[in-house]
């Protein structure tokens, strides 16, 4: 055989081995697919005996691993109360209608009947009066929601939705598709009473001013969770993770005092009126506030409310830039938030500091001649028109409010001790008090008080202060020497009662000696006791009472606006209670009389000191003297005050500009 037959021969068997391997192939592939589809059939009849006989078995075992609901439970905020356990802000839990129009479909579709929408919608309209056209309209609007909240139907009161539960949980009431979300609303009992020290809340339950927003962090809680899933039996399991409710807060304030302060404050500003007035009464051993308020106050269940103060007309034609900047003001705390020039009631600073370094004693004479010239500019005493008060001690100088004295002593003091002082009483920084907003004054540096800045702020004018910045130090000349940190919360608690923090020792510093502070509580007796005194309008019949006034003009000087103000407190001999009273440029003809300040302080006090348990002195009789005050611009009020309860105005300077203070 020649190779041509060779290799053709090889090339015929290598063809024919081919065809044979795609024949085998052929067949397993064949065969393969036979296999699968067997295994198709067996399969699919194995989960057809399956779903027959063990589906609802198997759908409980899925079921049992799905939750079926998620649903945040909220915290209640905690309430505040005052010292006496009288609730101030309290949370109420209210509720929110839902429907779930998907669920009352789904049920009547698979009953084939509308009788679960026919039976909701007569449940929603006797109760809450929906009427029925108009669940029918949710339904067939929203077939796929399952959560379409009521608008209309928010903060429901409990005892309407256990109405509505009574009827739906009946048997065979074929009431479905309708639950209540909770929720809480923050509510106030005595409404107005201590506005700007309580605060509000936001809509989302955030304290905004006062109280409110200091203590936010304590109030509020943590929300809790509601989940649900089914058990191996189709039952329902639910779990809940229980919120924590926020602490209580146990306030200072008394409101029975708060109230009664509040409500005489009302009847001035309707009998005289004023552009500014704030009071603060508190305790001087410790520092607590009883009560803080100025004018006006607001409504605390609707803070955005200023139809009590403008009229439609006026409000329909304000921007909402405008009306947010009249609210802003209105929630505005005058007694921590405003900085202003205090007069005479600085002076006990002065004397405190002088007796305190030694630079004046008791019984110590001055001569004071009417005023003094430092520099180019001549200071006026408040007596300078009668030549001076002559010889003076440092009693006398507070008794009479003599301007000439202070100034001797500032002198003596110098600027660095005097400056040192201002500071050691806390002004020019915050008193810390537990208030948001609370503003610095304006004092000045010690390399910028030269001698004239000096002389004026012996006597409260040229530096700004505020009004608990001068009532704690007020406190502090008084008490024995003590600096106490000013506030409004007395214990936060939480929910079982337990004391979670405590304001008891808030004592900060010593400012000055107690056998300084003792004189000065002698002196300021005599200047509200003696007739002699300024501030003889004070008195309260069967009680001591010590105190000063002042009356500081207002920057710009010319326009001849005062800022009158008392500060005083009894028992003399180991003080419980202070009253710091101001009222800024009362509406009248002539503004410059502390007596509207004192009269103020004694019609106060002596409603309040019963109150807080601090009784008349047996056989103490103290009624003044009275003299007429000018009438007021309204032409129908004729204050009687006092004798010698007012002063004319406290100095001239050179260029002819007068500030009062007395």
């Amino acid at each position: 055989m020649d190779k041509t037959s060779k290799r053709n021969t090889k090339k015929n068997i290598r063809k024919q081995n081919i065809r044979k391997i795609r024949r085998q192939s052929r067949w397993r592939l064949y065969a393969a697919m036979f296999i699968v589809f067997i295994l198709i059939i067996c399969a699919s009849a194995r989960i057809i005996y399956l779903n027959v006989s063990k589906g609802t078995e198997y759908k409980k075992e899925v079921l049992s691993q799905q939750s079926y609901v998620n649903k945040v439970i909220p915290y209640k905020r905690g309430d505040i109360v005052d010292r006496n356990g009288n609730t101030l802000a309290k949370s109420t839990k209210v509720y929110d209608l839902i429907l779930e129009p998907k669920q009352i479909l789904e049920a009547d579709k698979e009953k084939k009947s509308d009788k679960y929408r026919k039976a909701t919608a007569a449940a929603l309209e006797k109760v809450f009066g929906i009427k029925q056209s108009t669940f029918f309209k949710i339904l067939s609007e929203k077939p796929e929601s399952m959560y379409y909240p009521m608008k209309k139907y928010k903060q429901l009161s409990r005892k309407i939705v256990e109405q509505f539960n009574n009827i739906s949980q009946k048997e065979n009431s074929n009431i479905i598709g309708v639950w209540f979300e909770e929720s809480y609303l923050r509510t106030y009992p005595y409404s107005q009473v201590a506005s700007t020290v309580l605060g509000f809340c936001s809509s989302d339950g955030q304290g905004l001013g006062g109280i409110e927003s200091w203590y936010n962090s304590s109030l509020n809680g943590v929300n809790g969770k509601s989940f649900g899933y089914y058990d191996s039996n189709l039952n329902l399991v639910e779990k809940v993770k229980e919120a924590q409710d926020g602490n209580k807060v146990v306030s200072t304030i008394d409101i029975n005092v708060q109230g009664v302060l509040e409500k005489k404050m009302a009847k001035f500003q309707k009998d005289t009126g004023s552009e500014n007035m704030g009071v603060i009464l508190m305790n001087p051993q410790n520092g607590e506030i009883y009560a803080m308020a100025d004018y006006p106050s607001y409504d605390l269940n609707n803070p955005r409310d200023l139809s009590k103060f403008y009229s439609k007309a006026k409000l329909s034609k304000m921007s909402s830039k405008d009306k947010s900047e009249l609210l802003q003001k209105l929630w505005r705390n005058y007694c921590i938030s405003d900085a202003y020039e205090p007069g005479s009631t600085f002076k006990p600073i002065t004397v405190a500091a002088s007796l305190d370094e030694g630079v004046t004693y008791d019984g110590k004479h001055y001569l004071c001649d009417g005023g003094q010239k430092i520099g180019t500019t001549y200071i006026k005493c408040v007596a300078y028109s009668a030549g001076g008060h002559g010889d003076i001690d440092p009693c006398k100088a507070l008794m009479k409010s003599c301007n000439d004295v202070m100034m001797h002593m500032a002198a003596d003091l110098g600027v660095s001790k005097f400056a040192k002082y201002v500071r050691s009483f806390g002004f020019g920084a915050k008193t810390g008090i537990d208030l948001p907003g609370e503003a610095i004054g304006g004092i000045f540096r010690k390399q910028d008080m030269h001698q004239v800045e000096l002389a004026t702020s012996s006597f409260g004018q040229g530096q700004t202060v505020t009004m608990i910045q001068l009532a704690s130090a007020f406190c502090a000349t008084i008490n024995g020497g003590n600096y106490y940190q000013p506030h409004v919360v007395k214990e936060i608690d939480s929910q079982n009662g337990a004391v979670v923090s405590s304001n008891d020792n808030m004592l900060v510093k010593r400012v000055i000696s107690e056998d300084t502070s003792k004189l000065i509580r002698k002196y300021l007796e005599k200047t509200v006791e003696d007739d002699e005194g300024t501030a003889s309008p004070a008195r309260v019949k069967g009680y001591v009472i010590g105190g000063k006034t002042g009356t500081a003009e207002k920057q710009p000087r010319e326009d001849k606006n005062y800022l009158v103000s008392f500060a005083g407190f009894t028992p003399v001999d180991k003080p419980e209670l202070a009253i710091y009273v101001v009222i800024d440029q009362p509406h009248v003809a002539d503004q410059a009389h502390s007596t509207y300040a004192t009269e103020f302080a004694s019609e106060v006090l002596k409603d309040v000191l019963p109150m807080l348990g601090i009784y008349k002195e047996s056989g103490k009789s103290s009624d003044a003297k009275a003299v007429t005050l000018p009438s007021t611009k309204k032409g129908n009020s004729i204050l009687e005050v006092p004798a010698g309860g007012y002063a004319t105005s406290d100095y001239d300077v050179a260029d002819g500009k007068k500030t009062g203070n007395n």
